[in-house]
C-alpha cells in the first residue's frame, strides 16, 4: 500500500507563491497519473493538475498560467508550484494517484 504524504501548505498573502510536495513511500514510476485535488469549505473537490507519465499534463482553467505540476520519479515526489495566489484558492489540498490519496494539507490565501 503506498502511501502519500503532503507538504509545504501554510498561510499565504494574495499574489504570493507556495510549492506543495506529495512524497510516496513506494515507487511512483508506474502510476500513469498523479494529481492535485483541491477542497475548500462548503465546495465538491476538484482537480487542480495532474502529470502524466508521458509527460503530459492538463488544469483547471482556474489555475492555468498559475500552477505547475510536476514529478521526479527518482524521488517518488510530486509538486505543485503555485503563483499569483489568490483568496479563492484557500482550500485543503490533496494529492493522488492510482486510488491512493494523501491526508491533505491546507492552503490558506489571506491579507
Amino acid at each position: 500500500q503506498v502511501q502519500l504524504v503532503e507538504s509545504g501548505g501554510g498561510l499565504v498573502q494574495p499574489g504570493g507563491s507556495l510549492r506543495l510536495s506529495c512524497a510516496a513511500s513506494g515507487s511512483i514510476s508506474s502510476m500513469y497519473a498523479l494529481g492535485w485535488y483541491r477542497q475548500a469549505p462548503g465546495k465538491q473537490r476538484e482537480a487542480v493538475a495532474v502529470a502524466t507519465s508521458d509527460g503530459d499534463t492538463a488544469y483547471a482553467e482556474s489555475v492555468k498560467g498559475r500552477f505547475t505540476i510536476s514529478r521526479d520519479n527518482a524521488k517518488n515526489t510530486v509538486y505543485l508550484q503555485m503563483n499569483s495566489l489568490k483568496p479563492e484558492d484557500t482550500a485543503v489540498y490533496l494529492c493522488a494517484g492510482d486510488g491512493h490519496w494523501g491526508q491533505g494539507i491546507q492552503v490558506t490565501v489571506s491579507s
